[in-house]
């Protein structure tokens, strides 16, 4: 705001910014703050940022038994995301229905596996494959600990850390494997992911 200052002689202009009493002692005053300052706020760590990131990537997932989505991240960097979901240019479960097939394990456990989708870390690691993106090295975050055949895929993609919100229940096995190459996992809560059909 310009005005004319009273008190200056012959009527001159002022230039002085239209700032009240209280932004006048900020500017190094009373407060010590510097204008702009928040020193209330707080920052997301690093973790919780790049989880947030992951529920934002999920939104995207066309099948609703998980709607996972995976981030990879290198040196604080995202550098590819993947969400669960039917192949490019194929119906989705969204608009067709799930495509369910039911699998026994040693332990006489039955799951039950919608096949029409491809995993969010899958889709991660291919698309970093397709732009030619190195993931080596890098750390992924997802939402539940991942399949047999993705802790596989993570494994030979070179992912040294994965990072998980929650449990899958038929992890027994790619927990077992991470361990043995050597990839970090963490999980953050040991509660298992639900989701219809699980059974």
């Amino acid at each position: 705001m310009i005005d004319r200052d009273p008190n200056a002689s012959g009527g001159q202009i002022s230039s002085e910014p239209d700032l009240s009493q209280a932004a006048r002692s900020d500017r190094g005053g009373a407060t010590g703050l510097a204008y702009g300052m928040n020193p209330t706020h707080v920052r997301p760590g690093w973790q919780e940022y790049f989880l947030k990131v992951m529920d934002t990537v999920a939104e995207r997932a066309n099948c609703d038994r998980g709607r996972a989505a995976a981030v990879i991240v290198k040196d604080k960097r995202i550098i590819a995301t993947g969400y669960v979901g039917a192949p490019a240019g194929l119906p989705s479960c969204d608009e067709v229905g799930h495509l369910i097939k039911v699998a026994y394990d040693e332990r006489g456990g039955q799951h039950k596996h919608c096949v029409r989708t491809t995993h969010a870390e899958a889709n991660a690691i291919a698309q970093a494959a397709k732009h030619g993106t190195p993931i080596d090295g890098g750390e992924i975050y997802i939402r539940m600990t991942p399949c047999l055949d993705c802790a596989k895929l993570l494994i030979n993609a070179g992912i040294r850390h994965v990072i998980c919100r929650k449990r899958y229940h038929a992890d027994h096995d790619s927990v077992r494997v991470l361990e043995q190459a050597g990839v970090k996992l963490t999980v953050l809560s040991q509660e298992n992911e639900t989701y219809d059909q699980m059974n």
